[in-house]
């Protein structure tokens, strides 16, 4: 039931997808001139963090040209057998979606170099002196990539796409209104003010929003009230450990852990996820970006550093060196 609540949540046309307005015009002239050649579409890589709606455009891409989207990950590709079944298995003009590309093997990507630049899958037929190489051709397809490290892509996969998209956070005016949307699809009824405090703890991202709606609503339910008012809010968003700028547990104990043990930082990734037992993977790319985002530390030579916004989010009394 709750995967048909977020299909039902997804954006499905232009309209309905607010904000990103650069990334959609730019991908609006790159479709319309697709379609008027009656092309494939160039192939296209969005980056951005997670919950930005970067799967949410693949499906509006998919439905603009009127193609098939076939879904994968990058670390479900294994084998190169796997990415040739894929391949081998498309239909003219479909669109293959890899979320997580960063995360493909190494032969895999080397498989997608001629199947991106001029529709070839090779392959190696045979072991040893007997092996030799066979060349399909494939149909006019179009590729999208999303990912959430776009540094972590080779410079030979990165040339193959036509069109490199970046996903910033969304405004806070948009978040509104992807709040109200997804309340009427919701059949639940909220008020201005409520709105306006869940947008401000939304981190900025609808997948975030909409998952606070969501538990704001049982909320509602369970309490047997009658709208999603600034007290449900609040009374929500405290039991969840989310405070008014959208701070989870996790994010709070990373600045506590750089104030605290690192008197401020500036401390080293290594340092500073050793210490809250973390991956350093999951700091920089889940909790970083929006910590650095609403200012609450800052990243140097020497390391990550909270700022003096930080003290006085969590009030601690703000060192005269921190600025």
């Amino acid at each position: 039931m709750e995967d048909t609540v977020e299909l039902r949540l997804r954006p499905k046309t232009w309209d309905d997808y607010v904000g990103q307005e650069r990334v959609k015009s730019q991908l609006r002239l790159m479709l319309d001139a697709a379609k008027n050649r009656k092309e494939p579409c160039d192939h296209l890589l969005f980056h951005g963090q997670a919950g930005l709606g970067k799967t949410t455009l693949a499906h509006i891409v998919a439905r603009e040209m009127g193609a098939a989207l076939k879904i994968t990950t990058g670390p479900a590709l294994e084998k190169t057998g796997d990415a040739a079944a894929i391949l081998t298995n498309l239909e003219p003009f479909d669109i293959l979606f890899i979320d997580e590309i960063h995360r493909l093997p190494k032969q895999i990507e080397e498989v997608l170099y001629p199947a991106l630049e001029s529709r070839k899958l090779n392959l190696v037929v045979g072991k040893g002196p007997a092996a030799r190489t066979l060349a399909i051709d494939l149909p006019p397809f179009t590729f999208i990539g999303a990912t959430t490290r776009a540094s972590l892509l080779s410079a030979p996969l990165r040339s193959r796409f036509g069109g490199i998209l970046h996903l910033n956070y969304y405004s806070e005016t948009d978040m509104e209104v992807i709040i109200k949307r997804s309340a009427r699809i919701l059949g639940t009824d909220i008020s201005g003010g409520a709105v306006g405090k869940l947008a401000e703890a939304s981190r900025f991202t609808p997948r975030v929003a909409n998952r606070l709606l969501k538990r704001c609503r049982d909320w509602v339910e369970v309490n047997e009230l009658g709208a999603i008012d600034d007290e449900v809010v609040s009374a929500t968003l405290e039991l969840m450990e989310v405070d008014n700028l959208g701070l989870e547990a996790a994010d709070r104990r990373i600045i506590r852990t750089i104030i605290d043990r690192f008197r401020g930082g500036p401390v080293g990734i290594k340092s500073l996820a050793a210490a809250v037992n973390e991956e350093i993977g999951t700091i920089e790319e889940v909790y970083e970006p929006f910590l650095l985002t609403i200012g609450l530390i800052e990243r140097t030579p020497s390391g990550r550093r909270a700022t003096r916004k930080a003290y006085q989010h969590l009030g601690y009394r703000t060192p005269s060196q921190v600025f």
